[in-house]
């Protein structure tokens, strides 16, 4: 009797989601298949022909200049972005840890950043960004320094990009961090006070390595909504000036529906695939580590 509820208790479990598990299959599973697909062959929007070429579109776009400029950008921006974010983040978070005077307003004005939309923070920061009004150029025309092209400079459009994805994600470190914060032990701490740790012992010996699997789950979000990063960077630059802030996202966009190359852009795509589910799983090995 108990293994025939068993069974009609699964049976309901998966009639429940089974719908669920079909729209989720539809919406990532089937369009990832059509994107290995269509990386096996030259396809063309405008002649509305698909040849099959097998992996020359991998050898091809291997060769390609804008590939690997956009693979370079990809990374530098993931890298770059992800560690200052996490940096930053946490170090919020053991700020808001404490109780101190007007934490609560502190704590709005760190949050808001994150619930704005990306569009409305682009349009913003692209005023700061201005050459002749923004308020940059206007600081440094006080300090009687020359005024910087932030996103028309090959120099630094990249790195100005990657400062507006600081801004507005790092209050979401904050928040994860804070989380993990909440949840620790307090019987390490007791031992510690026994012992007579002081303050940095207790955060270098104790705190930060309990802490290290919520910090390497924040890295992963992170890190992956940063590898597909597209809005910020084609709303702010579209990727100029002189394809110096162009993504694979941003060229795959442009292979796809500029270029027409749709093989092509495929290929990029499936590369970006490869670079998160790596990243991933080291990050995801780094945690297991740590949670031993």
């Amino acid at each position: 009797m108990r293994n025939r509820e068993r069974a009609h208790y699964n049976s309901f479990f998966y009639l429940i989601f089974a719908p669920a598990l079909l729209v989720t299959l539809f919406l990532t599973a089937y369009p990832m298949a059509t994107i290995f697909y269509d990386s096996f062959f030259r396809y063309s929007l405008v002649s509305n022909t698909r040849t099959f070429v097998g992996f020359q579109n991998f050898s091809r776009i291997l060769r390609e200049e804008l590939f690997q400029r956009s693979l370079v950008n990809t990374l530098v921006f993931t890298l770059v972005a992800s560690i200052t974010e996490v940096v930053l983040g946490t170090a919020l978070a053991f700020l808001f840890k404490r109780e101190f005077r007007g934490k609560r307003v502190a704590s709005l004005i760190v949050i808001f950043p994150m619930i704005i939309s990306t569009m409305v923070i682009c349009a913003v920061w692209q005023t700061f960004y201005h050459y002749e009004i923004g308020i940059f150029n206007y600081i440094l025309r006080k300090w009687n320094l020359a005024p910087v092209g932030w996103l028309t400079d090959q120099r630094v459009a990249l790195f100005s990009i990657i400062l507006v994805d600081i801004w507005q994600w790092t209050p979401m470190i904050t928040i994860i961090v804070l989380a993990g914060l909440a949840g620790l032990s307090t019987e390490p701490y007791e031992s510690a006070m026994v012992d007579g740790a002081n303050s940095r012992q207790v955060l270098f010996r104790i705190t930060l390595p309990m802490l290290m699997p919520t910090i390497l789950t924040a890295v992963i979000l992170r890190a992956i909504d940063a590898l597909k990063t597209y809005d910020i960077i084609y709303s702010m630059t579209r990727g100029g000036p002189g394809y110096t802030s162009e993504n694979l996202n941003v060229l795959a966009f442009k292979y796809s529906f500029e270029y027409f190359r749709m093989g092509q852009s495929a290929i990029m795509l499936v590369f970006l695939f490869i670079i998160v589910m790596a990243f991933s799983l080291l990050v995801m090995r780094l945690r297991r580590i740590f949670e031993m």
